[in-house]
């Protein structure tokens, strides 16, 4: 899809499409599912590398030789331009708002490592960081370089009409009629290029913005100047995205980047259920809001959703740094076995032991629920898992074989 418009490939292959049983478990819903945008191998991934692959695809055709980008201190996106940037041996320009910290951590520590060349502008606004952005280009230019300012958001977006193409070819590779996709609702570039590829793919699904950011008639009016432009640069109009796109304002709370209770939550919720990282700007109020739907019967318990995760998983140690008190709500979690815990070893422990052909009852053993639970009396959970393992592997019966690696090596068993 859009093959015509100039690419670079930064991501070698699609992100992965998992399941979240555990987090299944815990909320009674029956299908959800996260799209790890998170994971690529470039500058420790996030959605802005779908965005890059374009700019850059757009700069290379220009010939530049230098990328320019602005932000805050934490931003992903100056990030990802610094490790584009240098894979591709590109220099690269970063301008930030706001003063030098005192400590660099985070984003802005990875930044450096990167080699980027830092400029801090002092307290400005987004108008004037952009002013100022431009004003370095023109600076580059006529210094003799040739540089390329990041960001057209409609360059940028077709990144996340393909992804939209990515994510309906892994759902169908399992046979999974995905209906609900959730992310976070922002600057308008990865929302505006999904639903543009949505609309072009005529996919069946209901969109899900969590505003981090913009009142919501303010993220749809974004959303709509950059369809519209995205549009017009691919030469492909598309229409409908409308009718699939919902804005949800219940987890902006007192606003940008300040942390809510269920953000704090959710950045615990999804390490201990499901082993992944969110930051408490973006990506865990969007994961607090996706449960409020499952709660709330927004999405219906047998309507597979996914959680479309954007990365940004660097920005989390330096909001750590400034603010020690996020990891309270985690710290307070019961490191015991959790009700989540202990319905996720029952789901494990069903869906091994049907593998299994039964689990209990081909290890010839009684089949029933935990001691002290109502049913028939059998294995505790853990015993089931175990023993549905061991029906798994007939391997595990044969005995030990004694093997001596080297001469000077001890005897093992193995």
């Amino acid at each position: 899809m859009l093959e015509h418009l100039p690419r670079v490939d930064l991501l070698d292959g699609p992100t992965p499409f998992q399941r979240m049983a555990r987090l299944e478990a815990a909320t009674g819903h029956g299908s959800l599912w996260v799209k790890r945008d998170d994971v690529a191998a470039l500058g420790l991934g996030g959605n802005k590398l779908r965005s890059l692959e374009y700019w850059i695809g757009a700069a290379g055709r220009a010939g530049c030789d230098t990328l320019v980008v602005a932000g805050a201190p934490e931003s992903n996106q100056c990030r990802l331009t610094a490790a584009a940037a240098a894979r591709l041996g590109l220099d690269c320009l970063i301008l930030h708002g706001g003063d030098p910290p005192a400590c660099e951590v985070g984003n802005l520590m990875l930044n450096r490592l990167l080699g980027a060349e830092i400029r801090f502008l002092g307290p400005v606004d987004e108008a004037e960081r952009g002013r100022r952005a431009r004003a370095a280009t023109e600076e580059l230019a006529g210094a003799g370089r040739r540089p390329y300012l990041i960001g057209d958001a409609a360059v940028g977006a077709i990144g996340y009409a393909r992804a939209a193409e990515e994510l309906a070819r892994q759902a169908r590779a399992v046979d999974l009629p995905l209906r609900h996709v959730v992310l976070p609702g922002s600057m308008g570039t990865t929302e505006a290029g999904f639903l543009y590829g949505c609309a072009l793919l005529d996919l069946d699904v209901t969109v899900h913005l969590v505003s981090v950011e913009y009142p919501a008639d303010d993220l749809e009016a974004r959303i709509a100047r950059i369809v519209e432009d995205a549009a017009r640069h691919a030469g492909s109009p598309a229409a409908g995205w409308r009718r699939r796109l919902r804005i949800h304002m219940d987890q902006l709370g007192p606003g940008y980047g300040r942390p809510t209770p269920a953000s704090r939550a959710a950045v615990g919720d999804a390490a201990r259920l499901e082993g992944f990282f969110l930051e408490h700007t973006y990506t865990a109020k969007t994961f607090a809001g996706l449960r409020r739907m499952i709660a709330d019967g927004t999405i219906a318990p047998h309507e597979p959703a996914c959680f479309l995760h954007t990365g940004g998983v660097p920005a989390l140690f330096g909001q750590v740094a400034r603010d020690p008190s996020l990891l309270d709500p985690v710290a307070a979690m019961r490191p015991g076995r959790s009700t989540a815990r202990r319905s996720a070893a029952r789901l494990w422990a069903s869906r091994l032991g049907a593998a299994a052909g039964g689990g209990r009852r081909a290890a010839g053993l009684p089949v029933g629920g935990q001691p002290g639970v109502r049913g028939e009396p059998g294995l505790p959970v853990a015993g089931a898992v175990a023993v549905a393992l061991r029906a798994r592997r007939p391997f595990a019966s044969r005995p030990r074989r004694c093997i001596r690696k080297h001469p000077s090596a001890p005897w093992r068993n193995w």
